[in-house]
């Protein structure tokens, strides 16, 4: 994977044209994005830069073969220097009783320090990384590509260390935790 890798002009859209092409309003973009359900995630790092982590919400699986997944984590947060100086990382699927830990680490828990790994109970990874007891999914992970995004940088890993458990996940819709439920199926 490059991250030099650009995007291909269509017939009906040549570059020229999509460079003058402006972009959508920052606060129309994120009340339509608060439409999206996504889980509610923890990402970690441990190593010769520091111990940090911080909660995000965009995380996806990239490829199987070889086990990739990424996730993007805004550039001022002093994880994501951290994250490409180790050149390791965990991410952990919360819970849908982990709503404190979600705030802890996005730096908004009323009752305890941020960022504050006390918070929870963790076990060691293969990397160093902690990775969250009692989360719906931990993957450990070795930085594989780094790519600059706008506010945030995108972090491609390779899973070395993959546990799942049998929680229901805690997701994050129009700006408020929820979970999911299973749809009744349709005759």
């Amino acid at each position: 994977m490059s991250a030099s890798a650009q995007l291909q002009p269509t017939a009906h859209h040549q570059e020229g044209e999509r460079a003058s092409l402006a972009s959508a309003d920052r606060e129309a973009f994120i009340a339509a994005m608060s439409g999206a359900v996504t889980g509610v995630h923890v990402v970690a790092t441990e190593g010769p830069a520091g111990q940090f982590g911080v909660t995000v919400s965009a995380v996806a699986s990239v490829s199987a073969d070889p086990p990739i997944v990424l996730a993007c984590v805004n550039r001022r947060s002093p994880a994501a220097d951290a994250i490409r100086r180790n050149g390791v990382f965990s991410i952990n699927l919360l819970a849908d009783h982990q709503t404190q830990v979600s705030d802890v680490f996005a730096g908004r828990a009323p009752d305890r320090a941020a960022f504050d790994f006390g918070c929870a109970e963790w076990r060691e990874g293969p990397t160093g990384c902690k990775l969250l007891k009692d989360a719906v999914a931990s993957f450990d992970c070795v930085v594989e590509n780094v790519c600059d995004a706008g506010t945030h940088v995108v972090l491609f890993g390779r899973v070395v260390h993959a546990l799942g458990a049998g929680h229901t996940p805690l997701a994050h819709h129009r700006r408020t935790y929820c979970t999911a439920s299973p749809i009744a199926a349709q005759t």
